[in-house]
């Protein structure tokens, strides 16, 4: 997935380099160029990638029925999930490779993800590079990324497990973290100077736990039933007075 792309060549050489690899579905969220005569050359023969490529508004509508959402950032983030080395993030989602459908996330070319997209991701994935120079064309980014794919899809990673758990999709988890945040509001838990954060926090706990669509129903749950007896002493508090 390519959020807010500004160049039209970045995306044709994307979509060339996923072609090779053998990756099709490509998404474009908010592109911030047109997806015309130049985009498609320098597709080169993927053209087919770009003309059935997925262009939606929002990160969240390109991450319907997703299950893992792998964020690529050359930096840590105080807030984000860990950092590690794209091998070892590919050898971790090898080995969860039949828990549903994933995603790799990659930000604008200047400034990258921002905390938004960075809160909607199960991990972030660095390339490693020489030095403090960490500079990587985006679509060079891409083809490095699709390559270490495409060895994990052939076998090329050990320990891909042969039984895998089905996680929720992001937007359940997304929905799980809204609503906790709007209890979490009414009991007073959530810091009233800073929610934004304390929702931060939930929202990382959440995304490393990879909860399980039965489990995510579970607290929700929990959580309608704390809501309906906030409203019962609301109402109790009202008849007495």
């Amino acid at each position: 997935m390519l959020v807010e792309t500004s160049h039209p060549g970045n995306i044709g050489a994307a979509a060339r380099a996923m072609k090779v690899m053998g990756l099709q579905r490509l998404a474009l969220v908010r592109p911030r160029c047109e997806v015309g005569s130049e985009a498609r050359a320098r597709a080169s023969g993927a053209v087919d990638v770009i003309d059935n490529a997925l262009t939606v508004p929002t990160l969240a509508e390109a991450l319907e029925g997703v299950h893992f959402v792998a964020g690529t950032s050359a930096r840590s983030r105080r807030l984000g999930p860990e950092v590690v080395d794209l091998r070892a993030g590919v050898g971790d989602w090898a080995a969860g490779i039949g828990a549903g459908a994933s995603a790799i996330v990659f930000g604008p070319e200047r400034t990258g993800l921002d905390n938004d997209a960075l809160d909607r991701c199960n991990a972030l994935w660095r390339i490693p590079t020489a030095g403090d120079y960490a500079s990587l064309n985006l679509a060079a980014a891409v083809q490095v990324v699709a390559y270490e794919l495409r060895q994990a899809l052939d076998g090329g990673v050990a320990g891909v497990a042969e039984e895998t758990v089905e996680v929720a999709p992001a937007e359940e988890v997304a929905a799980l973290c809204e609503h906790f945040g709007r209890v979490a509001g009414r009991v007073d838990v959530i810091n009233p100077q800073a929610p934004r954060l304390g929702l931060r926090r939930v929202q990382r706990l959440a995304r490393r736990a990879r909860p399980e669509s039965s489990e995510v129903k579970l607290l929700r749950g929990f959580l309608s039933a704390v809501e309906r007896a906030i409203g019962s002493r609301k109402a109790v508090s009202e008849d007495k007075s």
